[in-house]
């Protein structure tokens, strides 16, 4: 059965790259992988279990974990105060408008 696995991993320089890809080519069952040193991220298809490929990936040495599922909700809530922090700057602006013009008429 084919399915996507997801890994998040420290890469720092192309060496570590190079590292993930040398184990990724050996595995039996990958049909193909995409590695994202900018986003530390690597992405297997194919037969494989999510185990077993987390399992080849570790033996590079790089420090993995599975990649968050809460990572695809997290902007989604950041963009919610975001909003609320440029009501409050407005909130200030008006604020700011209001007092220039009773110092201007004192």
């Amino acid at each position: 059965m084919s399915q996507t696995v997801v890994l998040k991993v420290g890469m720092s320089c192309q060496g570590c790259v190079g590292a993930v890809n040398r184990v990724l080519g050996k595995m039996e069952g990958v049909e193909s992988f995409d590695i994202d040193i900018k986003e530390q991220k690597v992405t297997v298809k194919g037969n494989v279990e999510p185990e077993a490929v987390f399992q080849t990936v570790s033996k590079t040495g790089k420090k993995t974990s599975y990649w968050p599922v809460e990572a695809e909700a997290e902007p989604k809530s950041v963009a919610k105060p975001k909003a609320e922090v440029e009501t409050k700057t407005e909130v200030k602006v008006d604020a700011k408008a209001d007092a220039e013009p009773k110092l201007a008429e004192a």
